[in-house]
């Protein structure tokens, strides 16, 4: 005996297939915020004497690398769950703030140090919104919505 497949269950598994490129590009940025924050709560959390150096350079006591480490991991394990990706981007760019402001306590140049947290902060936030279809609903602003 064979199975026929109805034009209705055909067109169901193409549409499940299907994955918009909008949706893909999100999540890959989505990695390239994820592997880049990682790598930094990594070094964080391991404090090899050049995070310890660039810590007392900056002010803080060198221990503090650790602890930012488990805060921006914490921050990063928000944002990776689905269910609480938008509080883990919130998070996520409370910290990145901190890391502006201390940057631009210690007078760093603009645009290489001063705003790369920014430029995190805007991949991180680009990534959510373009794999988040709530979300650009919830913001009011859809601009992947077709009219």
């Amino acid at each position: 005996m064979t199975a026929i497949a109805t034009p209705a269950t055909v067109t169901t598994t193409a549409a499940k297939a299907k994955t918009p490129v909008a949706t893909k590009i999100g999540r890959g940025l989505s990695v390239l915020a994820v592997a880049f924050l990682l790598m930094d709560a990594t070094m964080h959390l391991m404090n090899p004497d050049f995070v310890a150096q660039a810590f007392q350079q900056a002010g803080f006591p060198a221990y503090q690398a650790v602890l930012i480490g488990v805060l921006e991991l914490g921050c990063l394990v928000l944002y990776v769950i689905p269910k609480t990706s938008v509080l883990g981007a919130i998070v996520q760019t409370a910290y990145l703030g901190g890391a502006l402001c201390s940057n631009l306590r210690l007078e760093l140049p603009l645009f290489s140090t001063i705003l790369s947290p920014v430029y995190v902060a805007i991949i991180v936030w680009a990534g959510l919104y373009l794999r988040n279809a709530a979300l650009r609903t919830a913001l009011g602003v859809d601009i992947l919505k077709k009219r």
